[in-house]
């Protein structure tokens, strides 16, 4: 055999050896960890066996002294018995049991047979626990109920005290009180004579009466006062308050109607009734909030007298200032429409405009006969005031959007009738002018006047004779005279410019022939060329001999143009 074969046999040897050990290893930790659970089921095996029910159970036989007691007592008996002889043996078997199984190293029939076991062991355990929980019940009954009913006995007390250090507050109530006090007294002896009798079963009993007597109490005491007060003082004052402070109201022409104040204070006296009898039974369910309830709406029947109150002046006010308002407009409307064919054939209103004069009248006309409306229930105390106000304050928006209607349309008539005023004014203005353009032109004797001055004159001429006509129409289109005053104005303002600036030239042209006569016999050639300017002044040239002047005058004398420039000043 070779040394390499060797080798490989010695590795695998290895291999299924240290396989082996795993698998031992792994059974061996299974096999503990099974058996540690094993042994806890067994201590606590013999922990449910060695519970202290039969010591409970020998307290309790001591002090067996009714039927109801006895029964129990067997039938604990029975249970504890059928726990020792049947369940805790079948514990046992069942571990031995386990054992085997897990002897044999069949853990999976060893896993299923503890996870029942574990289930039983809960079972029986849960079954022990639960009887020994039953007749401690019984056992520790005395000391316990001892405890809570002296605690029982301090919460009395307490409520006792604070009866008697406020007896006055619980006014027809006292007597109730004092008698519920007696009764849970009573329980208190009831008590005290079952613990005599050694009656156990009857304590749960008699405790949960006493405590709920005492819960009661704690409300009555709490709430008693507060419902006598509001039942027999507050809430009867606030009923008579209302009913005088209703007369009076209605008899001062408020219609109250809508509050149905009389029918709900008959309402709320049975209601109050009903408390109160309750109560003297201390039945003080929802007591105390139905009588909140009630105090809340009479205080919220006089918050309703003082709106009414409030818009009753409001209405006095607006009403009166609406209808001055509405009578103005209607006024101005009608004066409107009696003067409308003299408008219309003064001013060439569209018929859109004529159709919101329409409009606005028939609106007012609507708004007049609702206001009538208004006015017609107001003096029947139909409506309270405060809708009457609500419906005034409606119509008044309403008339502030006819009144707005109507500005807009008596805007655009006052704007025309503006125009044409204006148009008027501007005419005479214009004619001044004009005036003074031809004066200025008469004073001065040109003598040539340049033919586009006359076309000019004879444009803002005819310019002025267009808005004349333009105002002699019946009716008047006021867009059109608008623009024929604007068209006439700027020719004439153009023609009075021209004036000026002609007459400028013209004179200055004179003054530098007028000065240049000096050097005429001076200079050579210089007459010639000076007559030659003359000659284009006669011809109206004036621009054309002011500067052949003063190109003739500046190689005479240089800068003469700022010379003659301050003579001119001073010449005018």
């Amino acid at each position: 055999m070779s040394d390499h074969l060797i080798v490989i046999i010695a590795v695998i040897v290895a291999i299924l050896l240290l396989i082996v050990g795993v698998i031992f290893f792994l059974r061996s930790n299974r096999t503990k960890r099974i058996k540690k659970i094993l042994e806890k089921l067994e201590i606590e095996k013999n922990k449910i066996d060695s519970s202290p029910i039969v010591p409970e159970l020998a307290k309790v036989e001591s002090i067996l002294n009714n039927e109801k007691l006895e029964a129990m007592y067997k039938e604990w008996r029975e249970r504890l018995q059928d726990i020792k002889d049947t369940q805790i043996p079948k514990i046992t078997d069942m571990i031995l049991d386990t054992e085997y199984s897990l002897s044999q190293h069949s853990y999976k029939n060893t896993l299923c047979k503890l996870a029942k076991l574990e289930m039983e062991v809960y079972k029986v355990r849960t079954n022990s626990d639960f009887l020994l929980g039953e007749i401690k019940e019984i056992t520790s009954s005395e000391e316990r109920s001892r405890e809570i009913i002296t605690e029982f006995k301090v919460r009395f007390r307490n409520l006792h005290e604070k009866f008697q250090s406020t007896k006055s507050e619980y006014g027809a109530m006292t007597d109730v009180i004092q008698k519920q006090f007696e009764v849970i007294s009573k329980r208190f002896e009831d008590f005290e004579t079952i613990m005599d009798n050694n009656e156990y079963t009857e304590v749960n009993e008699i405790i949960q009466i006493i405590s709920d007597l005492l819960k009661h109490m704690e409300i009555a005491i709490e709430e008693v006062p507060s419902i006598v007060l509001l039942a027999y003082n507050v809430l009867p004052k606030r009923m008579k308050e209302i009913e005088d402070v209703y007369h009076q109201m209605v008899k001062a022409g408020y219609p109250l109607d809508y509050l149905n104040v009389e029918y709900n204070i008959e309402e709320a006296s049975k209601k109050i009734g009903d408390i109160i009898v309750r109560t003297r039974s201390l039945n003080l369910e929802e007591s105390l909030f139905e009588l909140k309830v009630l105090l809340d709406y009479f205080d919220s029947v006089f918050n309703d007298f003082e709106k009414e109150k409030a818009a009753r002046a409001d209405y006095e006010n607006n009403n009166v200032s609406f209808r001055n308002k509405l009578n103005k407009i209607s006024k101005v409307v009608e004066d409107i429409f009696t003067q409308l064919d003299d408008i219309k054939n003064v001013y060439n209103l569209s018929e859109e405009d004529i159709e919101v004069l329409k409009q606005i009248h028939q609106e007012l006309s609507d708004l007049a006969y609702n206001y009538k409306v208004l006015i017609d229930h107001t003096s029947n105390n139909t409506f309270a005031y405060t809708k009457i106000v609500k419906e005034l304050e409606s119509l008044g928006l309403t008339l502030a959007k006819i009144e707005d209607k109507l500005n807009n349309s008596l805007d655009a008539i006052g704007s025309m009738r503006d125009d044409e005023a204006r148009a008027r004014q501007q005419l005479d203005e214009i004619k001044m002018i004009l005036k003074e353009s031809k004066m200025m032109m008469r004073e001065y004797k040109l003598p040539y006047i340049p033919q586009p001055y006359y076309v000019e004159l004879r444009e803002a001429m005819s310019a002025i004779r267009e808005i004349v006509k333009e105002l002699d129409k019946k009716p008047i289109t006021i867009s059109v005279l608008n623009t024929r005053v604007d068209t006439a104005r700027d020719l004439v303002l153009k023609l009075y410019t021209r004036t000026k600036d002609l007459l400028k030239v013209a004179r200055f042209a004179e003054l530098a022939i007028i000065y240049s006569n000096r050097y005429r016999s001076s200079y050579e050639g210089l007459n010639s060329k000076l007559n030659v300017s003359e000659q284009l002044f006669s011809r109206g040239e004036y621009q054309k001999s002011l500067e052949l002047t003063i190109s003739l005058l500046n190689k005479i004398e240089p800068g003469v143009y700022d010379k003659l420039v301050y003579l001119y000043g001073e010449n005018q």
